[in-house]
């Protein structure tokens, strides 16, 4: 194949890319820099850097998205160490994969009916004398809700990684003595740390801009950077502001990219400068 068919092949990605990525981020970039008035501006970055409230949000959006993270690493590592043992795993992957299926806003308003004080986990709780909570518009539920919705996203990696692995290597490890604890902490993780980073990228960068869940199921108790970017745009209609929050919003989720992506680069390096030797 020529290069010129090639180059026409790229064109279709090209326009993607150019269409709903790069100028998308553009236009946020340059509202960024417009107040209500129009006019040329930096008070809007000046207001979030010394706003308490915005910074707040900041913390707020940072911490809620490490503790799904971390709920979700805890939860699908062994979901996916127990698919890998299974047998039927195409119809495992598949019962995995099908939630994501359904549309976001369905799934919350199942929860709310699960959740609310009415709900099935109420009823349950009144069946054994505990009696009614209120579970739902709590940090509990938002954080239960959104670990449930991201899990697939966790669990797909992992597994990924974890199948590649040679089953020779883990029986070797059990015939050198090494305990279960060992084989993990030593063998399996090591070798599925691709999979894992990837799935955490794939659940910490949305999981910074949520803000349906917010709403629904979190009842504005959580404020969060997404939460606030819905507000200045469909509310107060300060689309500049909303736009600071944005940009600041896509510096994080390349910084967290950069980060989880680090050590791989360096493991990279550190292999090839071990192969010329």
């Amino acid at each position: 194949m020529s290069n010129t068919a090639k180059r026409i092949y790229y064109i279709p990605y090209m326009l993607w890319i150019v269409l709903f990525v790069i100028a998308p981020v553009a236009l946020i970039i340059y509202q960024s820099f417009f107040n209500l008035d129009h006019q040329f501006t930096l008070a809007n970055y000046a207001t979030y850097f010394t706003s308490s409230t915005y910074l707040m949000m900041t913390l707020n959006s940072f911490w809620y998205a490490l503790i799904i993270t971390v709920a979700t690493v805890l939860i699908s590592y062994p979901a996916a160490l127990f698919l890998n043992q299974l047998k039927h795993k195409n119809l495992w992957l598949l019962l995995i994969i099908l939630p994501t299926w359904i549309n976001l806003l369905l799934k919350a308003y199942a929860f709310i009916g699960i959740f609310g004080q009415h709900g099935s986990v109420n009823q349950f709780l009144g069946f054994i004398g505990i009696g009614p909570k209120q579970i739902l518009f709590t940090d509990f539920s938002f954080i239960f809700v959104a670990t449930y919705i991201e899990i697939p996203f966790m669990i797909l990696p992992i597994y990924n990684a974890i199948a590649e692995i040679d089953p020779a290597l883990l029986a070797a490890s059990r015939d050198l003595g090494a305990t279960n604890w060992q084989t993990l902490t030593r063998v399996l993780l090591p070798l599925t740390r691709k999979g894992i980073v990837a799935g955490v990228q794939a659940v910490f960068i949305p999981s910074l801009s949520l803000f349906m869940l917010t709403r629904l199921i979190g009842g504005n108790r959580v404020i969060t950077l997404g939460t606030a970017i819905e507000e200045h745009f469909l509310t107060t209609m300060n689309w500049g502001m909303g736009s600071t929050i944005g940009v600041v919003l896509i510096v994080m989720m390349f910084l967290s990219m950069a980060v989880t992506g680090e050590r791989h680069h360096k493991r990279k390096e550190i292999g090839t400068g071990a192969k010329e030797k």
